[in-house]
């Protein structure tokens, strides 16, 4: 495939088939890899939540009687959403992060993202 023949809808078509397919193959790979590993915990009699929730005492090398604190969170303001759901109103997306599946099925159907601005709508 030559991309340079390809016009700039056609890319951005393409970039939005290729993100969808990349996102369902590592969503699928995940749920191959949680399976695997609850199989290999049963096996041994354990559950997955049972490996991942604690560590063995062994890897602990601090001493029992010192914990290492962490700072406290920098406590931030919800960032306002920008995008809203073309059918449900009740989604929406502040434009930041990875897309929601709705918002790339919307750029695939070659529609702008302009059209689900919050601010378009009034």
């Amino acid at each position: 495939m030559d991309l340079a023949t390809l016009s700039l809808t056609e890319l951005r078509r393409l970039q939005s088939k290729v993100e969808t397919e990349i996102r369902r193959r590592s969503d699928n790979t995940r749920r191959e890899l949680i399976k695997k590993m609850q199989k290999m915990a049963a096996d041994e009699g354990l559950s997955l939540s049972d490996l991942i929730g604690s560590a063995p005492a062994s890897e602990d090398k601090r001493s029992p009687g010192k914990r290492k604190t962490k700072p406290a969170a920098k406590k931030t303001n919800p960032i306002p959403a920008k995008y809203r759901h073309p059918e449900n109103p009740a989604i929406s997306w502040s434009g930041r992060g990875r897309k929601p599946h709705w918002v790339v099925d919307w750029l695939a159907q070659d529609k702008p993202l302009v059209e689900l601005e919050i601010a378009a709508e009034k």
